[in-house]
């Protein structure tokens, strides 16, 4: 057995109620003027967690976008450096936090993240902007959230459709994290209670959006599966959900909710004891294929399963399959582009993998 195992350095507050904590959390960074970031969507969220800091905030941007756009980030940038900031609070999901990390990449400003989604990205030291219709990502760790405070009270508000396709978002990342090229035993097993909390947890969500335990599971399992993508390396999955996010500008969840199944399935044979691993923590056996158990956990949540459905062009997939393979991440099985581009032609069906 040979690993290497980096821990990353970052507090995690995880209660319910646990808002009431941020103005201490900012205090204890050494922070002044904190710029709280939104959504435009969840600016009234904004307003009450700047209340909340009294005269620790600086005012709030409600600037973020998906996928992080070049102009709106340095929109941010340059609002944060008006206004004398020295700390972002990125209240929201991935576009919020990511819009924070893109701040922090330039400034070295701390980030405190207070997640209303299961993205995982306060987890991670990974940050992505979108130029010229493509994402571009890259790891600093001067983008590490310093501080994260989870409060299931605030995903209560999140839709349930929403919800399933956040939350399996969250799993892809575990899923990726079991045959990273630089997986680890510690990870791997994060990993696994990830999926595990995030399979349980979900149709439960779905059922009954105000169950607190279920909600606050969800955000167990999130905060796990981020703290894997965080530690380890991305395979075709990401590769993918980034090109598609990037250049066609797709639902970031939705996107990977319907590629997961299919990247699954085409590493099974090339990582079949890491997927086993991935079907045992969705409540089946090691001995089955992890991606067409995916595909019937989405099927549960009733979340999208076609490409065609989210807005993806059907001449688009080539384009897509050559991005992909162009520039690929580390991946069990390799990545050819006629495989790849016929299991997009299914995802964008709404086919089961095969």
């Amino acid at each position: 057995m040979r690993f290497v195992y980096q821990g990353l350095p970052s507090r995690v507050v995880f209660e319910s109620g646990a808002l009431a904590r941020l103005p201490e959390e900012v205090a204890a960074l050494g922070a002044r003027r904190a710029l709280v970031l939104t959504t435009p969507g969840q600016r009234a969220l904004g307003e009450q967690v700047a209340q909340a800091l009294g005269e620790r905030a600086a005012g709030v941007h409600p600037g973020a976008v998906m996928h992080v756009p070049l102009e709106s980030a340095e929109a941010a940038r340059a609002e944060a450096a008006r206004l004398g900031a020295d700390c972002c609070v990125a209240v929201g999901g991935g576009s919020t936090i990511g819009l924070g990390k893109a701040i922090a990449l330039t400034s070295a400003l701390p980030i405190v993240a207070v997640p209303t989604t299961y993205a995982g990205s306060e987890m991670t030291p990974i940050y992505g902007i979108t130029d010229g219709g493509l994402k571009k990502t890259g790891r600093d760790l001067r983008v590490l959230p310093r501080t994260v405070v989870y409060d299931p009270l605030l995903t209560l508000g999140l839709p349930p459709a929403l919800s399933a396709s956040s939350g399996v978002n969250a799993m892809a990342h575990a899923v990726e994290a079991l045959y990273a090229r630089d997986a680890n035993p510690i990870i791997s097993l994060m990993a696994e209670e990830a999926i595990r909390a995030l399979a349980r947890a979900l149709p439960a969500v779905v059922a009954d959006p105000a169950d607190r335990e279920a909600r606050a599971g969800a955000l167990y399992g999130a905060w796990l599966a981020g703290a894997c993508l965080g530690a380890v390396g991305m395979a075709l999955h990401h590769k993918l959900c980034h090109t598609l996010g990037g250049t066609f500008n797709l639902p970031h969840a939705q996107t990977h909710t319907i590629v997961l199944p299919h990247a699954a399935h085409y590493n099974h044979a090339a990582a079949p004891e890491a997927l086993g691993r991935v079907a045992r923590a969705l409540g089946g056996s090691a001995a089955e294929e992890a991606g067409p158990l995916l595909f019937a956990l989405n099927q549960r949540l009733g979340v999208p399963l076609a490409l065609a459905g989210i807005g993806m062009p059907e001449d688009g997939l080539e384009r897509a399959a050559q991005l992909a393979v162009a520039n690929p991440y580390d991946n069990p099985r390799p990545v050819t582009y006629d495989e790849v581009l016929a299991m997009l032609r299914r995802a964008w069906h709404g086919e089961a993998p095969a």
